[in-house]
């Protein structure tokens, strides 16, 4: 059993299994700032600097 908030798309046809997991993750695409949203399992995000984090670099 997985976690609680963890889905598992199972199925015989993989081209099905696949669309099923793509519309899935079209509810809600990760944000590439906070990073919420749904993501596939051993997926590395790579998060945006804000604008607080842009301004660090200049002095």
């Amino acid at each position: 059993m997985p976690a609680p908030n963890r889905l598992s798309v199972v199925g015989t046809d993989k081209e099905q299994v696949g669309q099923m997991a793509a519309s899935l993750r079209a509810i809600r695409v990760p944000d590439p700032y906070k990073g919420k949203g749904i993501r596939y399992a051993g997926e590395r995000l790579r998060l945006k600097a804000g604008k607080a984090g842009k301004a660090v670099g200049k002095a």
